[in-house]
């Protein structure tokens, strides 16, 4: 099989067709090499660092305009999974490089990438990826807005519930996890209003990021299998300093989530700046229902 023959709506280009495409600003760029590829063997200045192991993140991410993405790792043969999987999900005219970087003769850059940045997915989750249940289990994403850990989760192989109240956002992460056949289920749910029911011991993971309403914990609690792990970050006070949001009711206090989480045991926290983001007051545990 020729390995530069399109596969479906994937279009595999040359680096010097590529560097072409970059000079005129005609393509989104994707590097799907790992943080110290990216760093220390040079990548193509601007390019989104994404490891290919969280491809399903990009799914629920990047953007989706008159430009294709181009995809590049170091020979071809990541990029080259990648890019079939954004063909996949929706995405039209996805391109790869082939030969990747290492025929790439064009500007390079040094710096570090920034993968757990705004198209990544959320540090605290890789971070505590060894607590998560192993061979699978049921996982809850409670607001999961476009989707990014749902899909990545799905994509790992757990079965996947997802729910938020914005019914655009569920539709659209519904359909990609359609087109991938993912085992994810998207439901709209006013977390909000009355006395929310997430059930009762059905699940063996439970994730919020970004999110917070106080009533709402004891239903999480409720919600998980006996051993069952809670991963939970969101802002705090300090954040309203400098950024959003800054209504005090979406803020934690400090040392205020672990109160919060009860009786749950947590396992591991954080407080302070974290995520490379430009302003990131966040507040993390992993929390296990005994």
């Amino acid at each position: 099989m020729d390995p530069d023959r399109d596969s479906g709506s994937v279009r595999n280009i040359s680096p010097d067709e590529a560097e072409s495409l970059v000079r005129e600003g005609a393509v989104h760029l994707l590097d799907v090499r790992t943080p110290g590829e990216y760093r220390d063997l040079g990548h193509v200045p601007g390019a989104l660092l994404l490891p290919v192991d969280l491809i399903a993140v990009a799914v629920a991410t990047l953007p989706r305009d008159d430009k294709p993405i181009l995809v590049y790792c170091e020979h071809g043969v990541r990029s080259a999974h990648a890019a079939r999987f954004l063909s996949r999900a929706g995405f039209e005219g996805v391109l790869n490089m082939s030969g990747g970087m290492s025929c790439w003769r064009g500007p390079r850059a040094h710096e570090a990438g920034e993968v757990c940045g705004p198209a990544g997915p959320s540090s605290w989750l890789l971070e505590n990826a060894d607590l998560l249940p192993r061979g699978g289990g049921d996982v809850l994403d409670v607001a999961c807005g476009r989707g990014r850990h749902a899909l990545l989760l799905a994509a790992a192989g757990y079965r996947v519930s997802a729910v938020d109240d914005d019914p655009g956002r569920i539709a659209a992460l519904q359909i990609d996890a359609d087109r991938l056949g993912l085992d994810l289920r998207a439901e709209r749910l006013d977390l909000e209003t009355g006395a929310v029911d997430l059930g009762e011991a059905t699940r063996d993971l439970i994730l919020v990021i970004h999110y917070l309403h106080r009533p709402l914990f004891p239903a999480l609690a409720r919600a998980l299998r006996p051993g069952g792990l809670l991963l939970y970050e969101t802002f705090t006070l300090d954040q309203a300093a400098s950024g959003h949001p800054r209504n005090p009711a979406f803020l934690l206090e400090h040392g205020e989530l672990a109160r919060l989480v009860a009786p749950l045991v947590v396992e591991r926290e954080r407080d302070g700046e974290y995520e490379g983001r430009r302003v990131a007051a966040v507040a993390a545990v992993a929390a296990r229902r005994a």
